[in-house]
């Protein structure tokens, strides 16, 4: 019995290492992407534009085919304390790193948030349960030129900066409307024109009605009768 019992032994300690062993390399595949580095840097100051807004992360990115740019999945949104957006929405991923061509306003707190899709297939983003939205502050050189940003999330190859009512040095000339006494004069004097025609034309009915009853109703002379 006791010979039988040792290769048992053996089977069932040889199958428990193969579990584990397999588990062991199926555990870090399963695991999310984490994140290494941003740029800028949680709570970084900002004194130089960066050439790009990019997110690392510990893993290779992969695209699903699916695309990338705003809105897909992989994206990254910078945005002022206006809500404005600043970048041009066109996302390129090279091996562990997501990026953005970079552009800013005016001096101020700007808000960067990110996703990616992690190496299991799952969505991974600044808004999920550990990690948060990266925030830093922006104070550019004097002779920076800020971007007007735009009301809504750039797509890329479709962004167009809209002008912010904020930095509009140049008030809109306000349009004269011509004026309606200018158009009535005419009319008016066209009016007054025909009225007096009326009343021209209505006393002179009046003055020959008044002769033509005056002519018919005077006494007639009565005839003188011959000398006898």
């Amino acid at each position: 019995m006791a010979g039988h019992r040792r290769p048992l032994a053996v089977v069932t300690l040889g199958a428990t290492v193969a579990v584990g062993a397999v588990l062991g390399f199926a555990a870090p595949a399963q695991a999310h992407d984490a994140l290494v580095a941003s740029n800028p840097a949680q709570g970084a100051v900002l004194t130089a534009l960066p050439a790009e807004f990019s997110i690392t992360m510990n893993q290779t990115l992969v695209d699903l085919g699916t695309g990338t740019g705003s809105g897909t999945n992989f994206d990254i949104q910078v945005t002022d304390a206006a809500g404005r957006f600043y970048g041009d929405g066109c996302i390129s991923l090279v091996d562990d790193t997501m990026s953005m061509p970079a552009s800013l306003g005016t001096a101020g707190q700007y808000t960067m948030i990110w996703q990616i899709v992690s190496a299991d297939s799952h969505p991974v983003g600044s808004n999920d349960p550990g990690y948060s939205p990266i925030t830093f502050e922006w104070q550019p050189p004097a002779d920076a030129v800020p971007s007007n940003g735009s009301a809504t999330a750039p797509v890329c190859g479709e962004t167009v900066e809209e002008p912010d009512p904020e930095m509009t040095t140049q008030a809109e000339e306000p349009q004269v409307e011509p004026s309606a006494t200018a158009t009535a004069e005419p009319e008016a004097a066209a009016d007054t024109t025909g009225t007096l025609l009326w009343l021209g034309g209505a006393a002179a009915a009046v003055v020959a009605a008044i002769g033509a009853t005056l002519f018919f109703v005077r006494p007639k002379k009565k005839a003188e009768t011959p000398a006898e």
